[in-house]
């Protein structure tokens, strides 16, 4: 380790300091090489392998579909039961319809059915479930709605005042 000068005035502070930003952008550069010489290393077999896919025919056509595919399985709406049934859909169709089918036709539909169910989220099946039930359920009765004893009262004397204010205008004009 160095010996540490001690800083006596503004001069010396002012030399450290350049000193010190001159250190943190060589370490800067080392590093940023050294990062992009990992890259490199860490992106060799993937450029190997992509050299080896391009020659040979369909292969674009396939990472189309798998893009595609994950793409729908990763959307944002995706929730617990878009994962559950992208997960189960797959074991259920194998032990199930696909039992007996060859590797080929099993790999067509589950990539359908996984891209189906890409689709399916909590929201829309509740939505579903609300309306059936909204349907299935009977209508509400309206209810009537009940006077209560002091409204009755009070229009009782409505009425009476109404009757008496008739009777002395026909009274005043005979």
């Amino acid at each position: 380790m160095k010996d540490i000068k001690k800083i006596n005035d503004l001069h010396d502070l002012n030399a450290e300091i350049a000193r010190l930003n001159l250190r943190r952008r060589e370490q800067e550069a080392y590093l940023a090489d050294q990062y992009t010489l990992l890259k490199a290393k860490v992106n060799a077999p993937m450029r190997y392998f992509q050299l080896i896919t391009s020659r040979i025919p369909g292969v674009g056509m396939i990472k189309d579909i798998t893009t595609s595919i994950g793409k729908s399985m990763q959307r944002k709406d995706a929730d617990w039961l878009t994962r559950v049934l992208q997960f189960g859909a797959p074991l259920v169709l194998n032990r199930t319809l696909l039992k007996n089918a060859g590797w080929l036709k099993k790999a067509m539909v589950l990539l359908a059915s996984e891209t189906a169910i890409g689709q399916v989220n909590q929201d829309k099946i509740s939505g579903l479930l609300n309306k059936v039930t909204s349907f299935i359920k009977p209508k509400k009765k309206k209810k009537k709605k009940k006077l209560e004893e002091g409204t009755i009262e009070k229009i009782a004397v409505m009425e009476q005042q109404a009757a008496i204010l008739e009777d002395e205008r026909f009274t005043d004009k005979t």
